[in-house]
């Protein structure tokens, strides 16, 4: 397939290429290519999974909060998270081994440009007073991580409906070898970076 294709032909037309990743192929890859002097377009960053995460400690005593917590995960990714449990026993923390502890939803294909794609261009600006998010959360290989206050931002989430606010974090992990090639990467497919001062 063609750089500039959008893979519904291929599908019969059931299922359009998310923009995100089309803009990735058309615009960003190029500039990646001339900006850190590539000699192969394997080299180049791109994004190998979103992982979507959110810690729910208190389910421990309210079982309904783990099931809200999957659910508002289930409707802001469109998959069915896994329910992470605690390895080990913590008494400090009333914690044996087995209780679950958070959920996690890894997104990877059509499904995580579908996200990437919401998160940047609905999510992000929903947040009060947005003046853009760090460009710094970076872990020396090129990923990044966001944290998210409420899930509310998410326009699939009915704020009605509800148990209470809860904070997620978005990690996109890339296959890039620096922060730098990661920064550009997100740049290019419009993550609002806010500027150093």
């Amino acid at each position: 397939m063609s750089p500039g294709s959008n893979g519904a032909a291929s599908r019969g037309g059931r299922h359009p290429e998310p923009n995100l990743l089309h803009q990735y192929r058309a615009r960003a890859l190029p500039a990646l290519m001339k900006e850190f002097d590539y000699d192969n377009v394997m080299q180049a960053p791109r994004i190998a999974k979103v992982i979507v995460n959110i810690g729910i400690g208190e389910a421990k005593d309210n079982a309904k909060a783990l099931e809200a917590a999957v659910s508002d995960v289930r409707i802001i990714t469109g998959q069915q998270p896994v329910v992470v449990k605690a390895r080990k026993s913590v008494a400090a923390f009333k914690l044996r081994a087995g209780m679950p502890v958070g959920i996690r939803a890894t997104l990877r294909g059509r499904r995580m440009w579908y996200f990437l794609e919401k998160l940047v261009t609905v999510a992000l600006p929903r947040i009060r007073d947005f003046r853009g998010i760090s460009p710094d959360a970076f872990d020396g290989s090129g990923n990044y991580s966001l944290g998210l206050r409420e899930q509310i931002i998410f326009p699939e989430v009915d704020y009605d409906r509800i148990d209470k606010l809860r904070g997620l974090e978005v990690s996109i992990v890339t296959t890039a070898k620096t922060d730098e090639e990661g920064r550009s990467l997100l740049t290019q497919l419009g993550m609002p970076f806010r500027k150093r001062s």
